[in-house]
């Protein structure tokens, strides 16, 4: 197959899935779609009975290289419509993992190329089902892509490495005593304990050369009638910092924070933490290995530095749950905008070929 028929697959496998988004942990039409391409293809995969995503092999040897493709979507309002909604691109991630196995599945390889299709990402924890049915054993480098917005790539430009942020997600609610609106010394309002939290968050200091955040995400208190001062309420927290050392640190404050206004104000407050994703935790080695593969297959000019960003993804779960693993995500410079996550985001289509190219070089390389 000539590459501009290559290229024409890649953009006919990405409209598949753009059209047909299905959102975490329920992707049973896209991992049967990615099992019928590689039926087709005569690659040989195997599913699970008891989740979704696959995981398939080509080559031969005893070295296993690993390339992972998240494949869930969004589920978001999109013209007044809540929908799944491919906002975050895994559908072009798909397609550039398919379009890398298909360039590479006719050469002579000395090694195993495995390639994890893996289901919600965005729920940040299908990573783990992935390594629990031995999605990087005996794996020796592990590597990602994704398209990465305009403000941090341009188009035409492409990293070695996306140095993600590690985050968590606190939900909590406070216990607090209606009272009357006339009699408010007679309650425990819980609004008063979410504005002295919101305070709070934002007293918290640590070392202005660490990258970090919280803030209040979610807050519900009150009801249809306006005479009632609410004692309960219910909120949420989104905490990141780019280094899991730091994120620890934030997580401490907050739970001592939380303790003492639950003193303060004399209410019972009870919380639980969510969704942990890791921050990245890049192999040099692997990175080397992609900046080589840009190069080779498009020139000096094309290679960008690492990118450094507040977002996060599941993907560095395999690094820390096996610190021998070298790994990194390469990203792609798509033209992307308004951004990740926007309901209305667009790339330039061309970039698929781009990132497909260059994860076949970086396979071959590893």
């Amino acid at each position: 197959m000539v590459r501009e028929d290559l290229e024409k697959q890649i953009l006919a496998w990405f409209e598949h899935f753009h059209a047909n988004p299905e959102v975490s942990w329920k992707e049973f039409k896209t991992t049967q779609a990615i099992a019928g391409i590689l039926d087709n293809l005569g690659v040989t995969y195997r599913t699970f009975s008891d989740v979704t995503g696959l995981i398939a092999e080509i080559g031969d040897g005893d070295e296993v290289i690993a390339v992972r493709a998240e494949i869930d979507a969004l589920w978001q309002e999109v013209n007044g419509v809540w929908q799944g909604n491919h906002s975050c691109g895994h559908d072009a991630i798909i397609s550039m993992v398919l379009g890398a196995l298909l360039y590479l599945k006719d050469q002579k390889l000395t090694k195993k190329i495995r390639f994890i299709f893996q289901p919600a990402e965005e729920k940040g924890n299908g990573s783990l089902a992935m390594i629990e049915r031995g999605a990087i054993e005996n794996v020796s480098h592990l590597f990602g892509i994704h398209l990465r917005p305009i403000e941090e790539l341009s188009m035409g430009r492409v990293s070695p490495s996306i140095h993600h942020g590690a985050a968590f997600f606190l939900e909590g609610k406070v216990f607090g005593e209606d009272a009357h609106g006339a009699r408010p010394h007679q309650g425990k309002n819980a609004i008063d304990v979410i504005f002295g939290l919101h305070q709070f968050i934002k007293s918290i200091y640590l070392s202005p050369f660490e990258a970090y955040s919280a803030k209040l995400t979610k807050v519900l208190a009150g009801g249809e009638s306006l005479n009632i001062i609410p004692g309960s309420a219910e909120f949420a927290i989104d905490v990141r910092a780019q280094k899991n050392e730091v994120l620890k640190k934030l997580k401490d404050k907050i739970e001592t924070g939380l303790a003492s206004l639950s003193d303060l104000y004399g209410v019972k407050i009870e919380w639980k933490w969510n969704d942990f994703t890791p921050g990245a935790e890049v192999s040099p080695e692997a990175e080397a290995i992609a900046e080589e593969a840009i190069r080779h297959t498009f020139g000096d000019e094309v290679l960008a530095p690492p990118v450094i960003t507040s977002g996060s993804d599941d993907f560095h779960f395999y690094t820390i749950k096996n610190p021998a693993l070298k790994a990194t995500m390469i990203g792609v410079g798509a033209d992307l905008q308004p951004g990740l996550h926007h309901p209305y985001m667009t790339f330039n289509k061309s970039a698929l070929d781009v990132g497909a190219r260059i994860l076949a070089e970086t396979l071959i390389r590893a």
